[in-house]
């Protein structure tokens, strides 16, 4: 974690910001070494940082967290990310997996979704949620049925009322 004191300390001793140590201590490399060619843009980008440095601390804070969760051990899929604004500060947020959008959408759905269903609730493509879907039944806890109008739905046995209006595959 970034800290806002160490920053403004850094851009003190790098005279008020002027050689861009504070850029280089918050991972912004190629700026930093424009600050230090440059004096700090004339001062100009120095005075900027000086009003700015606690928001530059949070998205380094931010961008660091991305960077250390995407490098953890669940890569399944990749992961999808949002930012969400609380107030004062900016959190992130991490999208519900594909898997929990079609419990919740057979939930709601008595038990019985289709392809389409899924993609449109998970945001994906209809080859994606029909994998997601196919992987399930491969794994035992969905199965194939055919609607007596002959559409194709995948069903949740232990979130269904009742299969009536379906036929087996």
């Amino acid at each position: 974690m970034y800290s806002v004191g160490i920053a403004y300390l850094l851009w003190l001793i790098s005279g008020c910001g002027a050689l861009g140590f504070h850029r280089f201590y918050l991972g912004k490399i190629p700026t930093g070494i424009l600050w230090m060619c440059t004096g700090g843009l004339g001062m100009v980008g120095a005075i900027y940082d000086f009003f700015t440095l606690p928001g530059q601390v949070r998205e380094a804070n931010i961008r660091n967290a991305l960077f250390n969760h995407s490098s953890m051990q669940y890569r399944h899929r990749p992961q999808h990310w949002r930012y969400a604004y609380d107030g004062n500060a900016q959190v992130v947020k991490e999208k519900e997996t594909v898997e929990r959008v079609i419990l919740k959408l057979a939930k709601e759905n008595k038990g019985i979704l289709t392809a389409s269903e899924v993609a449109l609730a998970a945001n994906i493509s209809m080859d994606e949620a029909k994998k997601d879907l196919d992987a399930l039944v491969s794994k035992g806890f969905a199965e194939i049925r055919v609607r007596k109008s002959g559409i194709l739905v995948y069903t949740l046995p232990e979130l269904m009322d009742t299969d009536s209006p379906l036929e087996d595959f």
